[in-house]
Parts: C-alpha cells; sequence; structure tokens
C-alpha cells in the first residue's frame, strides 16, 4: 500500500486522498464545536475531510462527532487522546492527515462558505514551476462582530514569510490560511512534556526554507472570548513558563537579522510573554522564575518587570495563543 505522507511537493491532491485536511483540535468544546462542523457542511468546494483530534475531552464530543459523521455529506474522522496540549494535538493531525493540504479551524470559529475554494484559488495562482518553494496560503480574519482582527497585508497579495510580516511589513492579528501536510511532517512541534509550545516556533522555522502567499481576504471568522481575570492570566503564565522561555530564547538567538527593523524587539518580547506572572515576590512570579531558569531563559523573567511602568495606565489584556501564523507582537 502507497505511503500516504508520500506528498507532491506542489501540494496537489491526487484521486485517492482529498486536496484538504482541515483538522480541528479539540478540549471540551462541544458547546461550540459545532460552528467548525456547520460552516463545513456549507462550503462551495468539496474535496476536503475533517480531522478531529479530541485531546481528552469529558463533555461529550466524541458522541458529537459521531452523530455529524453519520449525517454528513463529507468524510469525518476523530481520533482521541489523552489531554497532552495543542501542540501534540497539531502533531497527531499531522501524522493522521490524508489531504495534500493541512489547514487548522479551532474549535470555536467558523470558516466563510467559500473559504476553500479561495485557498485553493489562491494556491493555484501560484505558478506551478514556482510551488514547490511556497508552503502555505494566509488570509485576513474577522471577529465574530466583523471587524478585522489585526491589519491588512500591505498588498492584496504578497509573497513573503511570517518573520518579514512581523518586522519588515508591521503586520500584527490573528490570520488563517492552510500549510503544505508534508513540509508540516518536517517540522513538528517539540514534545518534550512542555504543556504549551507557541506555534510561531514551528511557524518561523518554516519561514526559514519556504514563502507564503498572503492575500487580502477574509475567510474566517474567529470568536473572541472576553480576557480572563488578573489572576487567571498570572496562573495561565506560570503553567505556560517554560513555553514562554522557549520561545523568547528563540527569538532572542533566531530573529537577530531583524532586528534592525525593530530593535526593541529582544526586550519587548520577554516583557511581553512573562509579565502577567505578577511582580517579583509573588507566588505566581516565583514559579515563572524557576520555569525560566530551567529553560535557560531566566533573562527574560529578569527583564520582565521592566516593562511595569508601560502598563502603569491600565491592566494588560491578554491576547491568547498566536493562531495559524503567529503573528503576535
Amino acid at each position: 500500500m502507497p505511503d500516504r505522507r508520500d506528498d507532491a511537493p506542489s501540494g496537489v491532491g491526487d484521486a485517492d486522498r482529498p486536496l484538504f485536511t482541515v483538522f480541528t483540535p479539540t478540549y471540551n468544546r462541544a458547546a461550540t464545536l459545532h460552528r467548525v462542523y456547520e460552516s463545513l457542511a456549507t462550503q462551495t468546494f468539496g474535496d476536503f475531510e475533517w480531522l478531529v483530534v479530541d485531546d481528552g475531552s469529558t463533555d461529550g464530543t466524541a458522541e458529537l462527532v459521531r452523530r455529524w459523521r453519520a449525517e454528513a455529506r463529507f468524510p469525518i474522522r476523530c481520533v482521541w487522546q489523552a489531554n497532552q496540549g495543542k501542540h501534540v494535538a497539531l502533531n497527531r493531525g499531522v501524522r493522521e492527515a490524508s489531504g495534500a493540504l493541512f489547514l487548522t479551524i479551532d474549535s470555536d470559529d467558523e470558516c466563510v462558505p467559500t473559504a476553500l475554494e479561495r485557498l485553493k484559488f489562491h494556491w493555484d495562482q501560484i505558478p506551478e514551476t514556482s510551488r514547490e518553494g511556497f508552503a502555505a496560503v494566509t488570509a485576513l480574519a474577522q471577529d465574530q462582530h466583523g471587524n478585522l482582527i489585526g491589519n491588512r497585508f500591505p498588498r492584496d497579495v504578497l509573497d513573503s514569510n511570517s518573520i518579514e510580516l512581523v518586522y519588515r511589513y508591521k503586520v500584527r492579528g490573528d490570520k488563517w490560511g492552510f500549510t503544505r501536510s508534508d513540509v508540516l511532517r518536517r517540522f513538528p512541534f517539540p514534545d518534550d512534556g512542555t504543556r504549551f509550545v507557541p506555534e510561531s516556533l514551528v511557524w518561523d522555522e518554516i519561514s526559514r526554507e519556504y514563502r507564503t502567499r498572503f492575500v487580502n481576504e477574509i475567510l474566517l471568522t474567529a470568536w473572541l472570548r472576553p480576557s480572563p481575570a488578573p489572576s487567571d492570566r498570572s496562573e495561565a503564565a506560570s503553567r505556560y513558563a517554560r513555553g514562554l522561555a522557549r520561545w523568547n530564547l528563540y527569538v532572542l538567538n533566531r530573529h537577530l537579522a531583524w532586528f534592525r527593523y525593530d530593535p526593541l524587539r529582544p526586550l519587548r518580547c520577554p516583557v511581553h510573554q512573562v509579565l502577567p506572572a505578577g511582580p517579583p515576590g509573588t507566588a505566581a512570579a516565583a514559579r515563572t522564575a524557576r520555569e525560566c531558569a530551567r529553560s535557560g531563559a531566566l533573562v527574560a523573567h529578569a527583564s520582565a518587570w521592566m516593562g511595569r511602568l508601560r502598563d502603569r495606565s491600565g491592566p494588560r489584556v491578554a491576547t491568547g495563543t498566536p493562531r495559524r501564523v503567529g503573528l503576535s507582537a
């Protein structure tokens, strides 16, 4: 039997498998998962599968997906695993994917009816002779109120990468699109027991070898949740400290060539990531410091308090985990 992981470099599917694997990692989101299903049911392009990785849900998610699978006009697969975090679920999804193009949609979001059709259109517009050097197509996202998330790309069609997008073009906010499955298999997320790994670690590594076509077209509606209470932000920062410290070190070591576009980035990144742990002397700050030290990133915690003055005018608003292309500031 042929190995389904041997994708063509151009990312074009064949008759035995779908073009897209639409992937949703989920944990206890039975109340919102219907948004994904309903938006996929209205797609104008039908060559896709929906792959759900249930990261240990206890709210009836598996039964819900089974009911949808019995009625859907498109293939649905649900894979269960013990709760290990989104990055582990992503690795599992990539391994299980049948499609040549891997499109992640979170378990509380929805895409527009023409999303897959338009993503395929933009992929096909890349000359076939150049397509091997491209890994992805990325579009814009809006919130549930119809407001654009972040800002637009500097041109309606831009061939670049996620690092240049942040530093040179100053693009911010969640964006959404697919990545070639064969490329993702070359760049798995670190799986060393850490509960949280920023997605930007993978997207930035891919950027060093491949380009992305960015398009000014809104294809996703992301449902933004209220900002957590300060105590919850502090606890979350403590739990995620190792992953955030890993990202801080990555930026300091791997983004040096880009700091000329943003000289304050080396300080602002650690401040942004570690600050919610609380002021020195608190239990949350002590836990964060221990985790950062274990990751070799105590410098990130030590510099965090320097940014406190910057936030005297009001509380920080947690923006959550970077989405598809990791464009957080």
